[in-house]
């Protein structure tokens, strides 16, 4: 028996146009649950089901193991079209073992992770069930149009903490297997199990508000931190990371650059906070020199190209006594790529050079380079390690 995970995207979202690939946190909405679905080592196939060609070369672009592309038909791809109508023909045209588990995920649960699906398997596999959904927890109290209430008496309003609560359906995944799904033609079927996920799960992304919300709720529970020692440095590329990377030059052929205020504060704040401050850079100006200054950055590396980046950073790491765990940097560009590989905290802005963003562990943030990405940087991840 092999496990599949199958993620439906079309191309025909109405309320978010083409949202499956929209940016969140920094990467296309569907590379989240791809990613969740990659990790989880009991599952051993992830298909992705689109009508979509540029869907299709996003979902290629990202390069992971275990993930194919299938072709669905146009016609199960409609506003009307059923999630149903997509499976059936997939397992139609598949032919698999009628005892394979099929985990169906939905692309706009961006919160789901590796273990979360997990767990659900866990729950399908141990408990025999039939098959398996996905739900959160709710201790709200519902009423019907008519005005009556439906899971509690309003008359003896029970305290949060002693209200057993709801299970809601978050729409994340359902396990279930191949031969039941094409018996049945549903997800669900026979003795159903719940395999329950944290609360903010229960987010849809349905309009832009959605949206934010649910941006706000990864970055705070889901960015990872992938550093475990205290950071003790924190270094910063100049082009594409302090700005926009953009090349400005006066009537004079004077070179511009722009840099944002918020930034600079962010810098203030990294310092009062006893980490000490770098910029490395493969420039070499006296504009640098002058923003470093204004920024009372303790080193300023210069003209660092190729390996200089991570030589920089390592004799600077030796002047304080300190390792290269210790570091925290944002780069955007090939030249950082190796030392944003070798550091403890890694992070790009969400412009960053595609490989970039690929580097194992990397933070993505949701601002572009100039934007205020160290503010961003610091007030999300690196003040929860301090």
């Amino acid at each position: 028996m092999k496990t599949i995970a199958f993620i439906p995207v079309r191309g025909g979202s109405k309320s978010i146009p083409l949202k499956n690939i929209k940016q969140f946190c920094g990467r296309p909405l569907v590379y989240w649950t791809i990613k969740a679905a990659v990790e989880t080592n009991t599952i051993n196939e992830v298909v992705i089901a689109t009508d979509h060609e540029q869907i299709e070369a996003v979902v290629n672009s990202f390069g992971f193991n275990k993930v194919s592309v299938f072709k669905r038909n146009s016609n199960n791809a409609q506003d009307s079209s059923s999630t149903e109508s997509v499976i059936l023909e997939y397992l139609e045209a598949r032919k698999l073992e009628e005892n394979d588990a099929f985990i169906l995920i939905q692309a706009t649960s961006p919160l789901l992770t590796a273990k979360d699906l997990g767990a659900g398997i866990r729950v399908f596999e141990e408990h025999k069930y039939d098959s398996v959904l996905s739900c959160v927890l709710s201790k709200r109290f519902f009423w019907n149009i008519k005005g009556d209430p439906i899971n509690y008496d309003p008359y003896n309003r029970p305290r949060r903490q002693d209200f057993e609560g709801t299970y809601m359906e978050n729409g994340a995944f359902y396990i279930n297997t191949v031969g039941q799904i094409k018996d049945y033609q549903n997800r669900l079927s026979g003795n159903i199990g719940i395999s329950l996920m944290p609360e903010y799960t229960d987010v849809e992304l349905d309009e832009e508000d959605d949206w934010q919300r649910a941006e706000i709720l990864m970055k705070k529970y889901l960015f990872p931190v992938r550093s475990q020692k205290e950071i003790k440095l924190f270094i910063s590329d100049i082009d594409g990371v302090l700005t926009d990377a953009g090349m400005y030059y006066s009537e004079n052929g004077d070179e511009l650059k722009k840099f944002n205020t918020h930034d600079g504060m962010a810098f203030q704040l990294i310092r009062e906070s006893g980490v000490k401050t770098a910029i490395i850079t493969s420039e070499n100006t006296e504009l640098v020199k002058r923003r470093a200054n204004k920024l009372k950055v303790d080193y300023l590396y210069q003209g660092k190209r190729d390996g200089g980046k991570l030589s920089a950073a390592l004799e600077i790491c030796k002047k304080e006594g300190i390792e290269i765990d210790n570091v925290a940097y944002i780069g955007d560009d090939i030249n950082c790529l190796e030392l944003l590989s070798a550091v403890g905290l890694s992070a790009c802005p969400s412009n960053a050079l595609e490989k970039i963003k690929n580097i194992p562990g990397i933070i993505q943030l949701s601002k572009k380079g100039g934007e205020g990405v160290v503010r961003e940087f610091y007030e999300e991840i690196l003040v929860k390690t301090l």
